[in-house]
């Protein structure tokens, strides 16, 4: 094997590295979206930066997955009974540049932590509906 070779084979393994991380990436988005109860929103956490993901209802629990990401773990989970809605906006012209078409900026409260998420209309009329059809903290049992 001559020198000239040993760069080819560099590029074509980080090539295939590249690859394979894109199609790892897209198989956990498809296990992701194809899951009941998801939808797609970017989050903004105490004054920071817009982050693109996807939101997973649960039983008990709405969880946020980042987009460009390998795990299966939430980045954040936010416990049902301590989520509280606060309102719903419409995008400044700063967030637009940064966010998907089409969104709402819906403000929440996690135990005395506020942040932000920007979804379709549709999907915050499933986040309001789920957070109304939980059971009120310390009556009754959940189902």
């Amino acid at each position: 094997m001559d020198d000239s070779a040993l760069p080819f084979i560099a590029l074509a393994t980080a090539f295939a590295l590249l690859i394979f991380t894109l199609c790892l990436v897209g198989v956990r988005r498809f296990n992701l979206r194809r899951a009941l109860g998801t939808v797609d929103a970017s989050i903004c956490m105490a004054g920071n930066s817009w982050r693109m993901g996807v939101c997973r209802y649960q039983d008990s629990d709405l969880e946020w997955f980042r987009l460009l990401s390998l795990s299966f773990r939430p980045r954040h989970s936010f416990r049902r009974s301590s989520l509280e809605l606060l309102g719903r906006r419409k995008p400044t012209e700063e967030e637009l540049t940064r966010l998907q078409p089409d969104v709402v900026v819906v403000e929440l409260q996690h135990e005395g932590q506020r942040f932000m998420l920007a979804m379709r209309f549709d999907a915050y009329a499933g986040l309001s509906s789920w957070l109304e059809a939980g059971p009120v903290v310390g009556v009754g049992t959940w189902r």
